[in-house]
């Protein structure tokens, strides 16, 4: 990037404060790099390199790929360096699976005493989606893991949606490799039909109406694992059908 030229979002993101632990921000950085793709399937990386990046030692970027390889994003290979995996099918499958669970019984949590201060914030957030259409697909992706982060914490489930943050890399991968195909329309249509189960009161509702919208992304994963195959790690026995949300 040349000095004319002002820092993007992501890379801006990208930086260091010096004045907080440093080994938190780097797994969050290296994080945000593999599951954006602007570092991909088999970019080599090391320990040595991103510490010289930043102008840090090596032990906090050691503690970084540990819990990045505990994540599924980097392996390890001994003598020949640190590379970043490819997108686990099987990771991306029990992914949602482990999420739709819990955010359907987040929603059901909502939608068994509504709130309608809540019911404003997350009309508001649609609205601010809604001005995203069409320009910007990454800014989206984060609005819309702010959506989810929101339902969580209403439900006094803040801890649980960290859990769900650390499980999800892989699902996370494959949005930003689809975010060009994005029906956002349809998913923006999902969100508000979320938001008026819960403001109804209607339990079973809100539980169809969030296990369709996370499974939206998945439904074009074929396309994305034909188009993009060397980022894929694919099971042997080939992919089973997509899962129906429940009537």
């Amino acid at each position: 990037m040349s000095k004319s030229e002002s820092p993007t979002i992501s890379e801006r993101d990208w930086q260091l404060d010096p004045s907080a632990a440093i080994a938190p921000q780097i797994t969050r950085i290296m994080r945000e790099r593999i599951i954006q793709c602007d570092l991909n399937p088999g970019d080599r990386t090391s320990e040595s390199e991103i510490a010289r990046h930043y102008g840090v030692s090596r032990q906090p970027v050691r503690d970084a790929f540990i819990k990045l390889s505990d994540q599924g994003l980097l392996e390890v290979l001994p003598q020949r360096g640190t590379i970043v995996t490819r997108i686990g099918y099987h990771a991306v499958m029990d992914a949602r699976f482990v999420r739709e669970s819990i955010e359907a019984d987040i929603v059901r949590i909502l939608a068994a005493n509504p709130d309608m201060t809540l019911i404003a914030e997350l009309r508001r957030q649609i609205e601010a989606q809604q001005s995203l259409k069409g320009k910007d697909s990454r800014g989206f992706i984060r609005l819309d893991d702010a959506f989810h982060r929101t339902l969580a914490e209403a439900a006094s489930k803040s801890g649980v949606w960290r859990q769900i943050e650390g499980l999800k890399a892989q699902m996370d991968r494959v949005r930003y490799l689809s975010q060009t195909e994005f029906r956002v329309d349809m998913l923006i249509e999902q969100h508000r039909r979320v938001v008026s189960k819960i403001e109804a009161g209607d339990i079973a509702g809100a539980n169809t109406a969030i296990r369709l919208h996370l499974r939206e992304v998945l439904k074009d994963l074929p396309q994305i694992i034909e188009t993009e195959s060397r980022f894929f790690n694919l099971p042997e026995e080939g992919m089973p059908p997509p899962a129906k949300a429940p009537i």
